[in-house]
């Protein structure tokens, strides 16, 4: 017998709906790989979306529906899930930024997680804790191999000047941090930009946040907080991001115009210097 993966339907709306398609496909005695054919899906996706792996795009709902005979009752179902917060594993964000195409975000604080330094990084996980300081490090460089990877995703980093300023362990290492910012002025899949004080109030003023955009499945808008993170598919909310996160960077300065300046922090307020002998970045 086949290893059907047990649903939770009470775990989230996106659970549910996934066990909803699953219910309604049994009922039509379809396999995974004939919905599929019938919705121009593979079969692996239905299965995925049945458990809540992946979650469809709005394209996908009406045909399921059709073909499964639920008279609009998923598309009904999937307006409202589209609505409630992500499941908490799919808020990972080592799993966002692993699987998007794009990853647009807004830093009002610190540099993304995806641009910093092992001791500038040290530095900021360390603030609350030490033990497994190093393990956690080491994740968060992990992450950033996806820059590097033969399918590499594009990220857009608007970083408020304040970022440039901001001490994180102290003036050598923010020194070397800035440095390595610059490095990517000659990498195209990675632009950074600074949003600089002479801006005033602007649309970020909120918080930080980041849009990840994917090839199979919508956008996700997101943001941290002290204890939890926050991530939703909802149109109405990504459409209000990408609006904020638009007018940031139409603000900022360019990508060139922004290394001048970090250049120009770097050498002034930490008295860093390029090293000669640095790697560029791949």
């Amino acid at each position: 017998m086949a290893n059907v993966k047990c649903l939770d339907p009470g775990a989230s709306p996106l659970h549910f709906f996934g066990a909803e398609v699953r219910r309604l496909r049994e009922r039509a005695g379809l396999t995974l790989a004939q919905l599929g054919e019938i919705v121009y899906l593979t079969g692996s996706m239905i299965g995925q979306i049945e458990t809540a792996a992946k979650v469809p795009k709005d394209e996908h709902i009406p045909r399921i529906d059709t073909a499964l005979g639920a008279d609009g009752a998923l598309v009904r179902l999937w307006e409202m899930v589209k609505r409630h917060r992500l499941p908490a594993w799919f808020r990972r964000i080592a799993h966002l930024e692993a699987t998007a195409t794009e990853i647009r975000t807004y830093q009002a604080l610190l540099v993304h997680g995806l641009l910093q330094t092992e001791e500038y990084a040290r530095a900021v996980l360390g603030v609350m804790r030490q033990d497994d300081l190093a393990a956690m490090v080491e994740a968060r460089l992990d992450r950033q191999k996806i820059l590097a990877r033969d399918e590499r995703v594009l990220l857009w980093a608007v970083l408020d000047e304040s970022v440039l300023y901001r001490e994180i362990g102290g003036r050598a290492t923010m020194g070397r941090q800035l440095e390595h910012l610059l490095e990517f002025r000659e990498v195209d899949h990675v632009q950074v930009q600074v949003l600089p004080f002479s801006v005033g109030a602007h649309t970020g003023l909120p918080g930080s946040f980041t849009i990840f955009s994917f090839a199979n499945h919508p956008d996700v808008a997101y943001s941290e907080g002290y204890e939890d993170d926050w991530a939703t598919i909802d149109p109405q909310e990504i459409r209000g991001r990408s609006l904020r996160y638009d007018l940031l960077r139409a603000s900022a300065l360019s990508p060139a115009d922004s290394a001048e300046l970090i250049a120009r922090v770097m050498e002034e307020r930490y008295e860093h210097h390029p090293d000669p002998d640095r790697r560029p970045v791949a």
